[in-house]
């Protein structure tokens, strides 16, 4: 399953769902997982198993053919892909305020998959706690940020990295007054996770 197409999916359930006025909660009671998971999907920050998938697009209500019908197959991009900021996706984050999230790109590397997104913190903003079943490259661009890892901060400011295992619950929040962007690389290590 190429990357973008894993995030057309996620997009799309979040998007069916909003159009029918059904909370996050409600689609977990009738999907039989949990709020957190369907989250996660939403915001592509894990890759639902199949039999998770189907029963979410089920609990929509909304037949898998028709969920699955303007989904076109994968072109060859060739050795290069070229992406231009214009075409980014963002993303309020649902809890954190001040905070926007934009995609970059999502590519399947075979066996794993990896995603590319810049974060961007307004002043005194904070992320909302996640966790993800990715390892997570962060790299500062812009402005300073402290990174929350379980019992510890990372402070870290333009220029700095850290690569850590995103099953720790994390979040970063931007202490000062200038605008704070980071560079985050996903990578799942395995194709398809529950």
């Amino acid at each position: 399953m190429q990357g973008n197409t894993i995030f057309k999916i996620s997009s799309k359930i979040k998007e069916i769902r909003k159009n029918k006025s059904i909370t996050i909660q409600e689609l977990a009671n009738k999907a039989g997982v949990s709020k957190g998971l369907i989250s996660q999907i939403e915001n592509n920050r894990t890759i639902p198993s199949l039999p998770v998938l189907i029963n979410i697009i089920s609990s929509l209500e909304i037949d898998i053919n028709k969920f699955f019908e303007d989904f076109k197959g994968p072109k060859d991009p060739g050795p290069v892909i070229v992406l231009k900021k214009e075409n980014y996706s963002s993303l309020k984050l649902e809890r954190g305020s001040g905070s926007l999230y934009r995609r970059i790109i999502e590519q399947d590397l075979g066996e794993s998959n990896m995603s590319i997104a810049l974060l961007e913190l307004d002043p005194f903003a904070e992320e909302s706690i996640v966790q993800t079943d990715a390892y997570i490259f962060k790299h500062v661009i812009n402005g300073k940020a402290a990174i929350h890892l379980r019992n510890q901060v990372v402070d870290l400011e333009a220029g700095d990295s850290m690569f850590f295992d995103g099953s720790m619950i994390h979040s970063a929040k931007n202490d000062n007054d200038e605008k704070c962007i980071i560079l985050i690389t996903y990578y799942f290590p395995n194709k398809v996770l529950s």
